[in-house]
């Protein structure tokens, strides 16, 4: 699985952005797909996830109620939508996927080449 985010970009605080994340192969739909972020000199950190089956989603307290993660396995593509964004939302963000379990741990095999989103005050 192949794995491309785009997307990002220079935002005001409060303001929206979109994220999206195509994935190659005929199996998509059977992937967990998430984000994560990491901002410089801070760990990576996840962000959301959204399951294979039923879309069960996940998300991390820090983005819970302004980020929606959604998935259309028609079109292969997974989507962040980011609302009332934060200085603190700053980060390069990495789509992610794997075919095990959704978690909030880095367990993911794929890996995107990461989009940066930058927040302003």
């Amino acid at each position: 699985v192949q794995l491309q985010a785009f997307g990002g970009g220079l935002v005001q605080a409060g303001g929206s952005l979109r994220l999206s994340c195509a994935a190659s192969g005929r199996t998509f739909r059977t992937y967990n797909m998430g984000w994560f972020r990491q901002a410089p000199g801070k760990e990576r950190e996840f962000v959301a996830a959204v399951g294979w089956g039923v879309g069960s989603t996940l998300y991390s307290d820090s983005v819970k109620g302004r980020f929606t993660i959604s998935r259309d396995n028609a079109k292969n593509t997974v989507y962040l939508q980011m609302n009332s964004l934060k200085p603190e939302d700053t980060a390069i963000y990495y789509c992610v996927a794997n075919s095990m379990r959704v978690t909030t741990r880095p367990e993911y095999d794929y890996w995107g080449q990461g989009t940066q989103v930058t927040v302003s005050s």
